[in-house]
C-alpha cells in the first residue's frame, strides 16, 4: 500500500465511509469495490457499512477483497452516500465530519440547515459546476444518462405498438414516433435509445443551441420559434406570453406522436408544464407519456408522481428514481463521480479542500459552522 504524507508524518490518513442507503427504493451505493480498491491503494482507509452494496448486487466480500473493512461507516472522516440524508441520518453524524452526496440544495426542504447546525462539512454533487474539468464529477449527468435510457425501455414496455418498423408476411408495421421534450443529458440519451430501438425520433427544447445535438443522434428537431436559454446549461423560466405560445404549439404537435418523454427542469422551480390535459386527450389511445420531472411536479398536467395511470386511453408514467432501477451501472458511474471529487478534496491522505478552487467552492453547501 502506498504510504501517504499523513502517515509519513506520523498522523492517520483520512477514512472514507460507505453507508447503506435507507430509502426503500434506493438500490444504488456510493462506491463500488473497484473505486474502493483505488482509494485503498492511494493510502486511504475505507470502511463499508454491512450490506451497503447488497441491493446493487455487491456483497460485503467484494469490498473486503478490495481492501475495505466492514464496520461503522458513519464514524468515518468522510461519509459518502447517494440519496440526501434523512433527519435520522444527520443525527448519526458528528461535528467535524464531511459528507459527500446528493443533498438537494435547491429544494426548499432539505437537511442542509441541520448539517450546518451539526457542524458537518457537506459537498453536494448536484452543485458541481458544469465546466470541462469537472465533467468527470458530474453526477447529475451520469445519472441522467441512466434515466434517459430507462425511460425509453419503460415507454416501450407500456406501449401497445412496436418501436421499429416490421416487414412481415402479414404486412408492414410502421415505426413508432417518439417525441422527447427537454434535450439535456437525459433527453439526448432517450433520443439515442429510442433510435436504436427503431423509432422515428424528434426532440424539442427551448434552447436552440441543442438542435445540432439532437440531429447528431439521428433525430429531427421540432422548432416552435421559442428561445429560452439560461445559465449552467439549463433553460430559463418562460414569460407568460412565451408559455402560452409554447403550450399552443406543443398541443398541436404532441397529438401526432405515439410516445412522449419529458425531461424538462428549471433549477429551484416547479417543472414547466409542457403536456396539457388537452394534448393528452388528443393523442391516439394506446400512446404513452413518460414524465421524468415528477419529483418537481411533472411536465404533464395529468401526471401523478410515482404512479402509472391511464387517462383518455393514454398511459402516463412518472417514475421518481429511475437510476435506482439500474443499480449496477448507475452505482458504477456515480462511484467514478464521487471518487473524482474525493481526489480533489483529499491531498496525500489529508482532507484539505481548497476553497479557492471553483469546483470545491461551488459544491460545498456548508463548511460545518455551528
Amino acid at each position: 500500500m502506498t504510504q501517504t504524507s499523513a502517515e509519513a508524518a506520523g498522523g492517520a490518513a483520512a477514512t472514507v465511509g460507505v453507508v447503506r442507503e435507507s430509502g426503500a427504493d434506493e438500490r444504488r451505493v456510493a462506491l463500488v469495490p473497484k473505486a474502493v480498491a483505488s482509494l485503498v491503494n492511494s493510502g486511504l482507509a475505507v470502511v463499508v457499512e454491512s450490506g451497503a452494496g447488497e441491493r446493487a448486487l455487491l456483497p460485503d466480500a467484494l469490498y473486503t477483497d478490495a481492501g475495505a473493512t466492514i464496520g461503522d461507516a458513519w464514524a468515518a472522516d468522510v461519509v459518502v452516500k447517494v440519496a440526501p440524508p434523512s433527519a435520522e441520518e444527520v443525527g448519526r453524524l458528528r461535528s467535524g465530519q464531511t459528507l459527500v452526496g446528493f443533498l438537494a440544495p435547491r429544494d426548499t426542504e432539505n437537511q442542509i440547515g441541520a448539517l450546518r447546525a451539526a457542524g458537518v462539512q457537506a459537498f453536494a454533487v448536484e452543485a458541481i459546476p458544469r465546466i470541462s474539468r469537472a465533467q468527470v464529477m458530474d453526477a447529475l449527468s451520469s445519472q441522467a444518462n441512466v434515466a434517459g435510457y430507462k425511460a425509453v425501455l419503460l415507454a416501450a414496455w407500456e406501449s401497445t405498438r412496436f418501436f421499429p418498423m416490421l416487414t412481415t408476411a402479414a404486412g408492414t408495421v410502421k415505426p413508432a414516433t417518439v417525441l422527447v421534450l427537454g434535450v439535456g443529458v437525459a433527453g439526448l440519451q432517450a433520443l439515442a435509445t429510442a433510435k436504436r430501438l427503431g423509432a422515428r425520433t424528434t426532440g424539442y427544447d427551448v434552447r436552440p443551441e441543442v438542435a445540432d445535438q439532437v440531429r447528431s443522434v439521428g433525430a429531427q428537431w421540432l422548432d416552435l420559434g421559442i428561445e429560452a436559454a439560461g445559465e449552467g446549461g439549463y433553460a430559463r423560466e418562460l414569460s407568460d406570453e412565451e408559455r402560452a405560445q409554447q403550450q399552443k404549439e406543443l398541443e398541436r404537435a404532441i397529438t401526432g406522436f405515439d410516445v412522449v418523454i419529458t425531461t424538462a427542469l428549471v433549477p429551484g422551480r416547479p417543472a414547466p408544464r409542457l403536456v396539457t390535459a388537452a394534448a393528452v386527450e388528443g393523442m391516439k389511445p394506446g400512446s404513452v407519456v413518460v414524465d421524468l420531472a415528477g419529483e418537481t411536479g411533472g411536465n404533464c398536467e395529468l401526471t401523478e408522481p410515482g404512479r402509472t395511470v391511464i387517462k383518455h386511453g393514454v398511459t402516463i408514467s412518472s417514475p421518481l428514481n429511475l437510476p435506482a432501477t439500474m443499480p449496477e451501472h448507475a452505482s458504477e458511474l456515480y462511484s467514478k463521480n464521487v471518487t473524482s471529487l474525493l481526489e480533489l478534496l483529499i491531498t496525500d491522505g489529508v482532507l484539505a479542500p481548497d476553497f479557492d478552487d471553483e469546483v470545491v467552492a461551488a459544491s460545498c453547501v456548508t463548511r460545518g459552522e455551528n
